[in-house]
C-alpha cells in the first residue's frame, strides 16, 4: 500500500461514517452497539495506523492544511534552487578551477544525501520533495557548468541524464515533483533527438512542434509498462504525454507554416484542427470506459479549446463582438445541456 491508496482508505471510512450518521438520523438503520462498537474500534485502530506509516489526512482540516504545506514545499524548492543558481552566478569566477569541480561534484551529492535522510525522519516527504528539487537543481548545474569548464560540446544527451536523475528520486522516493521534473527532461531529450533526425539543429527542436507530438505520444505509452511500486504515477504519464500533444496540435492548427508536411499551410491547419478535435473526442471516451478523471478533464478543455479557435478564426473579424460572445455563451449553454443528457444516459446503462 502506498500513501494514496491509504488516503484512499480513509476517505471510505469517513463516508462510511457519514452515511452511517444519516442514516440514523433519518431513521432508516441504526446498528446496535454489540455491531458498531467492534466496528469502530477497527475503524479508529486503521485510522491511528494508517496516520503513523502514511501521515493521511484524517479530516477536511487536515487535507487543506496538507494543501498548504505541498505549496509551501513548493515554493521553497523553487527558491532555494534559485538560491543556489545565483550563489554560483554571484561566487564563481572567484573560485579556482579545482575548487570549481569540487563544489560541482559534492553539491548534488550532498543534497541527495539530504534528501534520504528528510525521508526516513519525516513520512510526508514534504522536507524530502524540497530538497530533491534542490539536488536536481545542483545536478542540472553540475553538467552545464562542468560542460563550460571543459568545453564538452552541448548535445540533447543532457536532458536524458537530468531526467534520469529526476526519475531515479522520484521513484526512490515516491515524489510527484520530481516526476514532473524527469518528464519535463525526458521530453526536451526525445523532441530534440526527433527533431536532429528530421535534420534541425538540436537546440532547434522547439521550431517544430511535431517533435512534441512523437515525445508525447512515447511518454503517454510509459503506463503500459508495469508500475508496482508507484501505481499512481501512471496516470500522471498520460496527462502530461497527452498535454504535450494537444499544446502541439493547438500551435500547429494556427500556424501551420511551421509544420514539416511540405503542403500549404491552410491544408495543413485544416489538418491539425481535425486531428486535434478526434484526438479530444477520444481521449474523453477512452478516460471514461477507463476511469481516468485526469485524462477526461484534459481531453473536454481541449476540446473546448478548439472549438472556440475555431469560432474566433470564423466570426471575430466580421461578427459584432457582443454578438460573438453571446453566441459562446449560447454554444457552452449548449454544451452542458449535452453533457448533462450524456451523464443522464450513461446513468441509464450502468447496472
Amino acid at each position: 500500500m502506498h500513501k494514496d491508496q491509504a488516503q484512499q482508505r480513509v476517505d471510505r471510512i469517513r463516508a462510511f461514517r457519514d452515511e452511517l450518521t444519516q442514516l440514523e438520523g433519518e431513521g432508516v438503520l441504526t446498528l446496535p452497539p454489540e455491531l458498531r462498537a467492534p466496528v469502530d474500534a477497527h475503524h479508529n485502530r486503521l485510522l491511528r495506523e494508517l496516520t503513523r506509516q502514511y501521515d493521511v489526512d484524517v479530516s477536511g482540516a487536515d487535507k487543506q492544511l496538507s494543501l498548504g504545506m505541498r505549496i509551501v514545499s513548493l515554493l521553497g524548492a523553487l527558491a532555494l534552487s534559485a538560491a543556489v543558481f545565483f550563489f554560483f552566478y554571484r561566487f564563481w569566477g572567484g573560485l579556482g578551477t579545482t575548487v570549481q569541480v569540487a563544489v560541482l561534484v559534492v553539491a548534488p551529492l550532498l543534497a541527495t544525501a539530504s534528501v534520504e535522510l528528510a525521508a526516513r525522519r519525516e513520512p510526508t516527504l514534504y522536507f524530502a520533495s524540497l530538497l530533491a528539487l534542490v539536488a536536481f537543481a545542483c545536478f542540472v548545474l553540475n553538467l552545464v557548468l562542468l560542460g563550460a569548464i571543459f568545453n564538452i560540446t552541448p548535445s540533447q544527451n543532457a536532458f536524458l541524464v537530468w531526467g534520469a536523475f529526476a526519475l531515479l528520486l522520484a521513484y526512490g522516493y515516491g515524489l510527484r515533483l520530481l516526476q514532473v521534473a524527469g518528464m519535463c527532461s525526458l521530453t526536451g531529450y526525445l523532441a530534440a533527438t526527433i527533431g536532429t533526425f528530421g535534420g534541425c539543429y538540436w537546440l532547434s527542436f522547439g521550431e517544430r512542434p511535431e517533435n512534441f507530438i512523437a515525445a508525447g505520444a512515447l511518454l503517454a505509452l510509459v503506463p503500459l509498462l508495469p508500475q508496482r511500486k508507484h501505481p499512481h504515477f501512471a496516470g500522471y504519464y498520460r496527462v502530461f504525454g497527452l498535454l504535450c500533444i494537444f499544446i502541439a496540435i493547438l500551435i500547429l492548427a494556427n500556424w501551420g507554416s511551421i509544420s514539416y508536411l511540405p503542403w500549404a499551410m491552410n491544408t495543413i491547419e485544416s489538418l491539425y484542427q481535425t486531428a486535434g478535435f478526434l484526438l479530444a473526442a477520444a481521449a474523453i471516451a477512452l478516460g471514461i470506459r477507463q476511469g481516468w478523471p485526469g485524462v477526461v478533464n484534459l481531453g473536454s478543455t481541449f476540446f473546448v479549446l478548439y472549438l472556440y479557435t475555431k469560432f474566433f478564426d470564423w466570426w471575430w473579424e466580421w461578427m459584432p463582438k457582443y454578438l460573438f460572445f453571446l453566441l459562446l455563451g449560447l454554444i457552452a449553454v449548449g454544451l452542458l445541456l449535452a453533457m448533462r443528457r450524456l451523464r443522464s444516459t450513461m446513468r441509464e446503462v450502468m447496472p
